[in-house]
């Protein structure tokens, strides 16, 4: 009879090094999940490390998935991560053998959803309106009449035609555009350092500073305009020395520069109306001012000289 605890005993395992199980393992999980989409929270996010890689995890009720983005496509993407954002990523699965450790690494990731965008940017609202960013007694009055106006959009496309053309129109004056992209990762880091740049111009610089900031884009899907409800944007536009008016998207479309804006228009082009007043109406209204004047002159000059004959 033969022993079964012997270590001479007969087996089919085959042995294994460590080496080599974790690479078999390996092999496995990338050939059977080399493309796959989970849905799940984003926890642990910090932004990205120092190499400009992006380590997280992905969790929901029950289980962890440790994530990372590599450099390059992290600046490619649509959205930055954020704790707490319940996203879509679609990527791979790897396995690092050093440490039995799984994970997935991530080629594009998106919100799970309009619903997923919507609360979290409720929960931001409300964050930044309790620092009181969003107070009415921070708004400023803009000038009745601006020599300057300063524009930050994208210097491409009809929003800032539609602007200059309607500036024009009522009362031309000098213009000054910032350009930024409108859409995409970068969005709020480029517009709140706009805001921030035309507020550093100095007064009476070869570049003359703006009396008041236009901040624009044309219409869109709550995606397309996410990067006006960056903290960044936000936190520019309520410090900002200069008033600002914020027309982004249509009347309907609502996002936190807007609260943030000393005044919202519904569109650019009503964003240069609110700018600046009609040319020809203030010439109008002087012109019949100096005609009032004109004959009151005149007529007091008459009762004086009736009042020398009596």
């Amino acid at each position: 009879m033969t022993d079964l605890f012997s270590p001479d005993s007969p087996t089919n395992a085959a042995e294994f090094t460590v080496s080599e199980i974790s690479n078999a393992l390996k092999r496995t999980v990338e050939d059977a999940y080399g493309n796959v989409r989970v849905r799940g929270e984003i926890s642990g996010y910090r932004g990205p490390h120092s190499s400009g890689h992006a380590y997280f995890a992905m969790k929901d009720d029950r289980s962890r998935l440790e994530a990372v983005i590599w450099k390059g496509t992290f600046q490619k993407l649509r959205f930055r991560p954020e704790e707490g954002m319940e996203v879509i990523a679609q990527g791979r699965l790897t396995t690092y053998p050093g440490s039995s450790k799984y994970q997935i690494v991530i080629e594009s990731l998106e919100p799970a959803g309009a619903g997923a965008l919507m609360a979290l940017l409720e929960e931001r609202r409300r964050r930044l309106a309790a620092e009181g960013l969003f107070d009415a007694s921070r708004k400023q009055l803009l000038p009745f009449m601006p020599k300057v106006i300063g524009v930050v959009t994208s210097p491409t496309g009809a929003v800032i035609r539609d602007i200059i053309h309607r500036i024009s129109d009522r009362f031309p004056l000098h213009v000054l555009v910032w350009p930024v992209r409108v859409q995409g990762e970068t969005t709020g880091a480029e517009v709140a350092n706009a805001v921030a740049g035309f507020n550093a111009l100095p007064r009476d610089g070869p570049i003359p500073r703006p009396d008041v900031v236009i901040v624009a884009r044309g219409g869109g899907s709550l995606e397309d305009l996410w990067g006006f409800n960056d903290e960044a944007i936000v936190r520019a536009v309520a410090g900002s020395l200069i008033p600002v008016i914020s027309a982004v998207g249509h009347e309907t479309d609502w996002t936190l520069i807007d609260h943030a804006a000393d005044m919202r228009a519904p569109t650019p082009t009503g964003a240069a109306e609110m700018a600046v007043p009609v040319k020809a109406e203030l010439e109008a209204t002087l012109a019949r001012l100096a005609a009032r004047l004109g004959n009151g002159e005149a007529r007091s000059l008459d009762r004086k000289r009736q009042a020398l004959r009596a």
